[in-house]
């Protein structure tokens, strides 16, 4: 089986590594040839474009920043359903709209390729060692067919959630419960360095309680050290809390929290920090506290 992977960002890069590691002939493409070269050095082929890397593959994989992204790269001139030979399989990585995924995945139809909605959540370090999250909608006998076979060689697991765009539903949920869980993190950590508690106690005390997370464990260290080397972007958090608005609004559910963090990592967004890792948002905080986590 031949895979095609087009997109080579942070988390991208590592993913078709994994590809590569389990033993696919992989073939890339990339805006950034810089990647694509690197990449090759260490054993992948090199696509002249998302049509060429298309017609020589039976899989593709798609791991990009948006909804725009995703439709010119699969429906655009040059684009994957150029090169498509019918059965081909699309499986779209990247976190969009679900509205979005349906509207690829019908034009896809059209052409008799198959397409698979899997965004996955982790960030940089799962995506590195093999263990993301991924979460699918599509039909269940695509989603059977490459589960172990590919997909679990990118993750530590895949869980399938339905129909056409039921992937990126569920990773809209996940992304309110990240978002949330950070801000939550940064406001009750600035809250005890207020009051005099040293941050690393507090985490060592409560890490263990119901109050502990894989978020905690991730980004609290982050916010006590200063450290926001980007591995999951304040941009594309922005970019994701407002993709479950629009489809909250499309389906009249309630959203109050997502919002308010949007706004937060807005105005971070705005003040220079959209590059910035998503635990960052400590940094409204200590705008408004005038205090640091990691000073002592």
């Amino acid at each position: 089986m031949k895979i095609g992977f087009i997109g080579l960002g942070i988390m991208g890069k590592p993913m078709c590594r994994n590809l590569m590691k389990a033993g696919y002939d992989l073939t890339v493409f990339n805006r950034s040839q810089a990647a694509v070269e690197e990449l090759a050095a260490e054993g992948a082929g090199k696509a002249r474009s998302a049509a060429d890397l298309a017609s020589r593959c039976d899989v593709v994989v798609t791991m990009l920043p948006d909804s725009p992204d995703v439709k010119a790269v699969v429906l655009g001139g040059s684009g994957v359903l150029e090169g498509a030979k019918p059965g081909t399989l699309v499986i779209d990585m990247s976190s969009i709209a679900p509205a979005a995924s349906r509207e690829v995945a019908m034009a896809c139809k059209a052409k008799g390729v198959r397409m698979l909605d899997a965004p996955v959540s982790g960030g940089e370090p799962k995506a590195v060692d093999g263990t993301l999250t991924i979460m699918a909608g599509g039909d269940k006998a695509d989603f059977d067919a490459v589960k172990e076979a590919i997909l679990l060689k990118m993750g530590g697991s895949a869980v399938y959630c339905g129909e056409i765009g039921a992937g990126n539903t569920t990773k809209l949920a996940n992304q309110i419960i990240v978002a949330a869980n950070i801000a939550a993190c940064a406001e009750a950590f600035t809250l005890a360095k207020k009051a005099g508690v040293a941050p690393e106690l507090v985490l060592d005390a409560i890490r263990g309680g119901l109050a502990g997370s894989a978020v905690m464990e991730a980004k609290v260290p982050m916010m006590i050290g200063g450290n926001y080397d980007p591995g999951f972007r304040i941009n594309l958090h922005i970019k994701d809390l407002t993709n479950a608005v629009n489809t909250a609004h499309a389906f009249g559910s309630p959203l109050q929290v997502a919002p308010i963090v949007m706004e937060m990592l807005q105005w971070l967004n705005v003040n220079g920090c959209g590059a910035l890792d998503h635990s960052a948002i400590n940094k409204f905080y200590e705008h408004l506290s005038g205090d640091k986590l990691g000073e002592t």
